[in-house]
């Protein structure tokens, strides 16, 4: 289990020693970090589902799985206006889909990355997450948590053999990324349907469907993106953004580079997870399928 370590450092003025000061002391003891167990991350995901109040409802979300072209006939606005949906959409428009092109991170698009996770941060789910990551002493502090949780997924990497930063785990899960002429990545439902309403997605039929009654649902599915195929992709169907975010960033940190057996209304479910390099840094994440 990785382990987050925190270095101070500090500066003087004109090359002077820092003057000395008093370290406070911590607010709490912090405990020795325990490993995760399967019953608890099956038991942490049940509670996940449980809090996710911003999930699509009846007849907000309605698929055309059958079809082909279209994949969504039914996307409520009201689902869209979700604050955490609204601010994940603001992001999607900041990426460069090719990689091999460095990312640009103007102050305006920092602005919308810490939007997005102080809109997830101050749900229910996030604040399940927090506190299972500070009992268990995964962290320091809740403040540890979220400057990491801001790294291990918005900080950028190079997926073009170090010729330029063109890529962050937030990218390759929540946007998508196109290389070698192919889709890599892109395992969120809010993603495809502002592509599809933009005439960019065209569907191609699902290679399998989840047992479950609503959402969220675990979907496998083929696509085409601007004319770049995505011959298998996997993602929860109408789940919120805050609990995607929520349980990948579980499983990334109890089971990473490997399965990560969870539930989800009673059903068994698992998440796969990658890291950068093996690095503390997302490469991506996203619900394994049978098909």
């Amino acid at each position: 289990l990785w382990l987050l370590l925190v270095i101070g450092t500090g500066t003087g003025t004109g090359g002077a020693p820092p003057e000395p000061r008093e370290i406070p002391e911590p607010p709490r003891e912090v405990p020795e970090p325990r490993a995760v167990s399967d019953a608890e991350l099956r038991e942490l995901s049940e509670q996940l589902l449980a809090a996710d109040s911003n999930r699509a409802g009846p007849g907000q979300l309605e698929l055309n799985l059958e079809g082909s072209g279209r994949l969504f006939s039914r996307v409520s606005p009201s689902l869209l206006a979700v604050p955490t949906v609204s601010a994940l959409l603001a992001l999607l428009d900041n990426y460069e889909p090719q990689t091999g092109r460095a990312e640009a991170e103007p102050p305006e698009e920092l602005r919308e990355q810490r939007r997005f996770l102080e809109a997830a941060l101050a749900t229910p789910v996030l604040a399940l997450l927090e506190r299972f990551v500070l009992d268990k002493g995964l962290y320091p502090s809740a403040e540890a948590f979220r400057a990491d949780l801001h790294s291990m997924w918005f900080g950028l990497y190079s997926r073009s053999k170090g010729k330029a930063l063109d890529s962050s785990g937030f990218e390759h899960v929540f946007v998508g990324e196109v290389k070698k002429d192919a889709v890599s990545g892109c395992h969120n439902w809010v993603q495809l349907q502002a592509l599809e309403s933009a005439g960019r997605l065209q569907y191609l039929g699902y290679t399998w469907d989840g047992p479950w009654a609503a959402f969220p649902d675990v979907l496998s599915l083929r696509f085409r993106w601007d004319g770049h195929l995505k011959s298998r992709g996997s993602l929860l169907v109408g789940s919120s953004p805050e609990f995607d975010l929520a349980l990948f960033t579980l499983c990334f940190l109890a089971r990473p580079d490997s399965q990560c057996h969870i539930s989800l209304g009673g059903e068994a479910a698992t998440i796969q997870t990658y890291s950068w390099d093996k690095q503390r840094l997302v490469a991506s994440a996203y619900p394994l399928t049978p098909q």
